[in-house]
């Protein structure tokens, strides 16, 4: 079975889907830009989830490149998968651990059984990651990757990523 790669343009909080991707920092704890947004409209039952996860398993918070699902409280799916991206240094910057979030969400997908699964673009706000870099990263992770989800949909905040994400969907 090959998985269908779109494109959707706007608020990925908005998207119906089996699984959410959150692009989290460490603390699992909420934060600006999607993570922020996600735990505002998918309210208190994700940041519970969160604050157990890190009580637990994540003492010092969630690794970079790493994936951890939580419930989707009351977005439009039945799980966030929260991974951390890595905040890019500049030219050189090791493409392996933003390639890591997008294997390891998909690995989370497939344990949930999640068949559609929402990604943002990963590391491309505050992590300063080159968007042109990250969607060639992201797209031929995904492609590469095996997987029983049946559509990945990244979900683009504006017309730069979205345009991006296209050209390298060519």
């Amino acid at each position: 079975m090959t998985t269908t790669i779109t494109l959707v343009q706007g608020d990925i909080t908005h998207q119906s889907a089996d699984a959410i991707v959150n692009a989290a920092n460490s603390s699992l704890l909420g934060g600006g830009g999607v993570d922020g947004a996600i735990h505002r409209r998918g309210g208190p039952e994700i940041l519970a989830e969160c604050r157990a996860l890190r009580a637990s398993r994540y003492g010092r918070g969630l690794p970079t490149g790493q994936a951890v699902a939580t419930t989707a409280g009351r977005l439009d799916a039945r799980w966030v998968i929260h991974t951390v991206g890595p905040v890019h240094q500049g030219p050189g910057s090791d493409p392996e651990p933003l390639a890591s979030c997008y294997r390891e969400s998909l690995r989370v997908a497939d344990e949930l059984g999640a068949r559609t699964v929402a990604f943002p673009a990963i590391s491309t706000g505050v992590y300063r990651w080159p968007m042109d870099d990250a969607a060639r990263i992201a797209v031929e992770t995904v492609r590469n990757t095996p997987t029983a989800v049946d559509e990945v949909r990244f979900v683009l905040f504006d017309d730069r990523a979205y345009e991006a994400f296209a050209r390298r969907l060519g």
